[in-house]
């Protein structure tokens, strides 16, 4: 049994394939078939997987895990969530202005003006492109896009992200906000 201590979610098992012990998943990585990359994969009740074979089928992938043989023990696994370490993702890979979404976790939302919007709880792509979900002391979440606009800079070792907040959604009115920038969300240095 494996306990992790900063956990990223990699994919979510769907149904059973075959006869043979596959499963198809959702990976929620770049390249779906480099789920298998990482090491083994973990669920939050301790249970490790490791990846036998891997294959794309259309927005899917199908896997086989060892230990997993049949339709039976395939079922069984619907809907689990499998998890890496954070520590495991390679980091000198990224670009200087790249990073991991779940690096975004935790940050907090501000204006140019240090006005606090929430800290971001979650990243989604629901299709239409990637939001953000802000929840702030005592507010219900919100999201907003994640996009040039919205995003002005990101600062992971100062733990915020700064938002232009009409952009974004947050407010309506130009007038009750000023001096913000506009361009591509930089990863600050």
């Amino acid at each position: 049994m494996t306990k992790l201590e900063n956990p990223v979610l990699m994919a979510t098992i769907g149904g059973a394939q075959g006869i043979r012990g596959e499963v198809r998943a959702k990976a929620y990585t770049a390249d779906p078939t480099a789920l298998g990359d990482y090491g083994h994969l973990h669920s939050m009740d301790g249970r490790s997987f490791e990846i036998l074979e891997i294959r794309e089928m259309k927005n899917v992938v199908v896997v086989r895990f060892r230990g997993i043989n049949d339709r039976n023990a395939a079922e069984a696994l619907n809907g689990l969530e499998l998890y890496i370490e954070r520590d495991n993702l390679p980091d000198d890979e990224l670009e200087e202005d790249e990073f991991f979404y779940a690096d975004l976790e935790g940050l907090e939302a501000l204006d140019d003006k240090g006005v606090s919007y929430g800290t971001i709880t979650g990243v989604f792509d629901f299709g239409a492109g990637d939001l953000l979900e802000l929840k702030g002391p005592g507010k219900r979440p919100v999201l907003i896009p994640f996009s040039e606009a919205s995003v002005l800079e990101i600062d992971l070792e100062g733990g915020t992200i700064l938002i232009d907040p009409l952009a974004a959604g947050l407010v309506e009115d130009p007038e009750d906000i000023s001096g913000l920038a506009s361009g591509k969300p930089k990863k600050k240095k």
